[in-house]
């Protein structure tokens, strides 16, 4: 049984498409090239509608292949190829052979494709990547303001722990409106600040000049908007999200996970992580999990995959936070593993297991239970017969008997 196959190379301005008759080994493959244009997708999906191609296999680098994507997706069954699994020979790169070679390899199963989320997901994950990029636009923001301070030789940031809190915003604003006498500077921050009156008027006297005054006041317009967007951000991502508030709240009760990283991990894996048939999928998918670069039976690397950068990066601030909190079990983890992994490597062995951890929780849609500092009932067990086979290795004979508490349900 043969079936039409559809290659396509993505590029800004033209796309190279070919269509291959699997099974038909004489037929030579159809090649057209086609613009980027709405008018010629519409033009490409009626042809490959033509031609009854049933399945689509894309190369697509950067943001070209979305367009493509989106105008093809209600009509073919489409697969996106990631190019370093297509590479060609040295020296042989042509786009219409590029093509063919996507469909040889699809068929041959010898690709590597990503994951595209269905559409609802994708506008969950621009409204969260959104907010990832103004935040981090606000803190190279806090860095411009703290170097413009220097080059005023004031040294407010030495005092206060947030430059531009509520304290820090009052006397940029005051010093950006022209004012001048740091003891009135002073006077505007909060009293309750972890340094002395004096200390504040000796870091406020500098020698600002008119053109830091109009900086510092462009700088405290930009920060106002960066705020102002990512509060309107955040309202329509708990708008877009709330059909499955329920989830989020579960997320949101692992140690580490608040309510803004449990609604970046939702857009991330899904509201159900359905993609991903098990823990392990997930933690590979991510990047999580040890590699495994084995040779002659010795494993020669243990870096981590790349994987997604946005939920690595979620990973490993959880981790970070969760094991700060007093008595949590993935703090007691941390504290044994950290002798032997060092530090760096124990955070990351935290931020796998909170990748398992989520997927459970949203695959079978249970809740977190905290279990503390007592071990788990497997480590117990393993514990046990540990020293049962000591004991008997010392000539006793034992047998072990539950104590009542323990045969309890």
């Amino acid at each position: 049984m043969t079936y039409r196959v559809a290659g396509i190379d993505v590029h800004k301005k033209v796309l190279m498409v070919v269509v291959c008759a699997v099974g038909e080994v004489e037929r030579a493959p159809e090649r057209k090239r086609f613009g980027t244009t709405t008018s010629e997708l519409r033009r490409l999906a009626g042809w490959l509608c033509e031609r009854g191609v049933e399945e689509a296999v894309m190369e697509s680098t950067a943001q070209y292949g979305k367009p493509v994507w989106y105008e093809l997706e209600p009509h073919l069954r489409l697969q996106l190829a990631q190019a370093f699994s297509n590479r060609a020979p040295r020296g042989r790169k042509r786009d219409f052979k590029d093509a063919e070679r996507l469909v040889r390899r699809l068929v041959a199963d010898e690709l590597q494709l990503s994951f595209v989320p269905q559409p609802e997901q994708r506008a969950w994950r621009t409204l969260t990547r959104m907010r990832v990029q103004l935040s981090q636009e606000g803190s190279r923001l806090h860095n411009q303001v703290e170097c413009l301070l220097e080059e005023m030789r004031i040294k407010l940031s030495s005092l206060l722990s947030d430059l531009l809190g509520v304290s820090g915003r009052r006397i940029l604003r005051a010093l950006a409106e022209g004012e001048s006498d740091p003891q009135r500077l002073a006077s505007l921050a909060d009293p309750h600040l972890r340094c002395t009156p004096e200390q504040l008027i000796e870091a406020l006297s500098g020698a600002p000049q008119p053109l830091h005054r109009q900086l510092l006041g462009l700088y405290l317009q930009r920060y106002q908007l960066l705020q102002e967007q990512m509060e309107r951000l955040k309202q329509m991502t708990a708008t877009a999200m709330q059909a499955h508030a329920e989830a989020v709240q579960r997320l949101a009760e692992v140690p580490g996970f608040g309510v803004d990283s449990a609604q970046q991990v939702i857009a991330e894996v899904g509201f159900e992580a359905g993609a991903f048939a098990s823990a392990a999928q997930l933690a590979s998918w991510v990047g999580t999990c040890p590699g495994k670069q084995e040779s002659a039976e010795q494993n020669r690397s243990s870096r981590c995959a790349k994987g997604n950068r946005y939920l690595r990066r979620i990973l490993n601030q959880a981790a970070h936070a969760a094991v700060k909190k007093n008595g949590s079990h993935l703090q007691s983890v941390f504290r044994r593993l950290l002798p032997r992994l060092g530090y760096k490597s124990a955070i990351w062995a935290i931020a796998h297991r909170l990748c398992r951890l989520l997927w459970k929780i949203l695959h079978e849609r249970v809740r977190f239970r905290e279990q503390g500092d007592e071990p788990s009932p497997r480590a117990k067990r393993q514990r046990a017969q540990r020293l049962l086979r000591s004991l008997r290795r010392l000539g006793y004979q034992v047998t072990l008997n539950p104590s009542p508490a323990e045969a309890l349900p």
